[in-house]
């Protein structure tokens, strides 16, 4: 358990340190701004594209990853919706943000370096895939699902399906990790190699990923304080941080996955709640305080199941 912790712990430190930087005042909160925005524009999608530009996929298809991964997602999700519905008598438009809030990993900021320095390269090719698919699919379906509630509810007009597909997918045409995903799996199928002043400045901007992506979620969690609705965003983030991994370890097991993708998808799933998760409810202008509170409470408590899951996994 002590080698457990002492690849877990670095993670979570690093996010400590840049709340601390955030916190104290040492940096502005524009700061905090740019590096995140460093890290989605540049170091991870540079990370992804390294990644998936030197893999060895020797034929192995993604389906069973993704099926893997989704399963947890929509048996956590529903768990979710529905607890927030029937056991606190919440509305649609809070239970949609409840499970949403309780199944969408940040799989970026944090999935992506726990991954790196606990599975190594081939994990990161598993979690590269599953970020082929994954953000697309939960914000469509968190979209379409508020977009009902939102009609239920407050008695609006929802927008059709192909509304929400278009709006989405012009948002991913610009979206720099599927832009890396797309060049990096290009790159793979040329057949090229790069030369190797290129190579080493790649590495050199992928390897600032994994420390500012972590600093930066850091500094961002400042804007997210745990306040209301205590019960219910405790209760999504204990489904977060253990029913998630649990449903998809299960799943992997199900469906026969490799060992270091199987470690991979649960590692990725055992981090905290994505920001996403925030911007829908922002976007519905619904239940911000929950969405907000969950991300905190699975960030500060975070270590806890990202250690049990690798302890368990190694």
């Amino acid at each position: 358990m002590s080698l457990v912790l002492a690849n877990v712990l670095p993670v979570f430190i690093l996010i400590l340190l840049g709340w601390l930087i955030a916190k104290s005042g040492l940096l502005k909160a524009e700061t905090g701004d740019a590096l995140g925005e460093f890290v989605f524009k540049i170091a991870v999608p540079m990370l992804i594209f390294r990644t998936l530009a030197t893999a060895h996929f020797e034929g192995v298809s993604p389906f069973r990853l993704w099926t893997a991964y989704f399963i947890g997602v929509a048996i956590t999700w529903t768990i979710g919706a529905f607890m927030a519905k029937r056991a606190f008598g919440r509305d649609a438009k809070v239970a949609v943000i409840a499970g949403m809030s309780a199944s969408f990993a940040n799989n970026v900021f944090i999935g992506l370096p726990l991954v790196d320095h606990i599975v190594g390269q081939d994990g990161l090719v598993a979690i590269s895939i599953l970020l082929a698919i994954h953000l697309p699919i939960m914000m469509i379906v968190g979209t379409v699902l508020m977009e009902s509630a939102s009609a239920k509810v407050d008695g609006t007009a929802a927008r059709g399906i192909v509304a929400v597909l278009k709006q989405v997918g012009t948002n991913l045409a610009r979206n720099p990790l599927v832009i890396a995903l797309t060049f990096g799996l290009a790159f793979n199928l040329s057949g090229l190699s790069m030369n190797a002043p290129i190579a080493l400045v790649v590495d050199q901007i992928a390897g600032s990923a994994s420390p500012a992506a972590l600093i930066s979620i850091g500094m961002a969690l400042t804007r997210y304080p745990i306040k209301g609705d205590l019960g219910l965003s405790t209760s999504s983030a204990l489904l977060k941080l253990f029913i998630l991994p649990a449903s998809v370890f299960g799943a992997c097991h199900m469906l026969n996955l490799r060992p270091d993708w199987t470690a991979a998808l649960v590692l990725t799933s055992s981090v905290p709640t994505g920001i996403n998760a925030w911007l829908i409810a922002q976007r519905f202008r619904s239940s911000q305080s929950l969405a907000a509170s969950v991300i905190s409470i699975t960030t500060a408590f975070g270590v806890i199941s990202v250690s049990m899951w690798a302890w368990l996994l190694t």
